[in-house]
């Protein structure tokens, strides 16, 4: 490569590192902003919303005491109820829907290919147009507590996590597991021994996608659980109201980076995995 090639190359990447730069700092502000308010009065929230702390409006930490204190329910019930559902509900959805992707990859059979296309079509149907008939359904099949609810995030999480695994367990070689076979292991010893461990990089991808996506849900726990025992933390969020509809925004504020401190931690933590489970899942088959 000539030196002038290598020059331009070099401008390319300058400008390329510049603009996403600028890019990560705009998606960055909004968090930056938060963080901001959570040490602000709930008035200078509204009013100097974009403004630093200053010495009238800085409250340090009451926010957070406000919010964790607020009402007659126990805040750290909340964040017991939230990591129980998440943990419970992502290990399922983990479990069997990686189970039921090898038997659907590796019995092609037309109810295998119905399966897996109504699993897919899944994903593309609206929760509004299911919610108040599973509401119904939940209470009548008592799965509106913290230790069942699971088992809708299952019914629910089951389209992306099937699609994903199908797509990698296509990409295993067959010979691997006839090998077992002829080791003497059944299917549960196959899969547990052989294709679990193979697994990993879209069993991380799929389970940073559920774990997000349960910790952050607000509506289908809004509408299943009995709010009156069981709340968690977005609903919690949003009993932080007085009378009238008044909100203390500053301990909301608060509430709400409280609550996605876990969850950026978690994604931080595993987030080199998803672009390698994504594409070892998705693209094949």
């Amino acid at each position: 490569m000539s030196q002038k090639s290598l020059a331009k190359e070099k401008r390319i990447r300058t400008a390329l590192s510049i603009i996403l730069t600028v890019i990560c700092i705009i998606y960055m502000l909004p968090i930056a902003t938060l963080i901001i308010n959570t040490f602000k009065g709930s008035t200078y929230v509204k009013s100097e919303t974009f403004a630093l702390p200053s010495s009238e409006s800085f409250v340090g930490v009451d926010n957070y005491v406000k919010g964790m204190t607020f009402g007659n329910y126990d805040f750290w019930k909340t964040v017991l109820y939230s990591f129980t559902i998440t943990i419970l509900s992502s290990a399922m959805i983990l479990l069997f829907t990686s189970m039921a992707a090898w038997f659907i990859a590796r019995v092609d059979s037309k109810v295998c290919r119905i399966i897996y296309y109504l699993c897919v079509f899944s994903m593309v149907v609206p929760f509004q147009m299911v919610m108040f008939t599973l509401s119904k359904t939940a209470d009548t099949l008592k799965l509106n507590t913290p230790w069942t609810i699971p088992i809708v995030y299952l019914g629910f999480g089951a389209g992306l996590a099937i699609f994903m695994f199908v797509g990698f367990v296509k990409g295993i070689p067959l010979e691997i597991e006839e090998a077992a076979v002829i080791d003497g292991c059944g299917p549960l010893k196959t899969y547990f021994l052989v294709v679990f461990p193979m697994l990993k990089p879209t069993m991380i991808s799929v389970g940073i996608l559920e774990i997000m996506w349960v910790w952050n849900d607000y509506l289908l726990p809004y509408l299943v659980l009995d709010r009156n025992l069981y709340r968690t933390i977005p609903i919690h969020i949003q009993y932080l109201q007085g009378s009238y509809g008044q909100v203390d925004w500053g301990a909301t504020m608060a509430l709400i980076f409280l609550g996605i401190v876990p969850v950026v931690i978690f994604y931080l933590a595993c987030q080199k995995h998803i672009i390698k489970g994504v594409a070892a899942g998705a693209v094949k088959g």
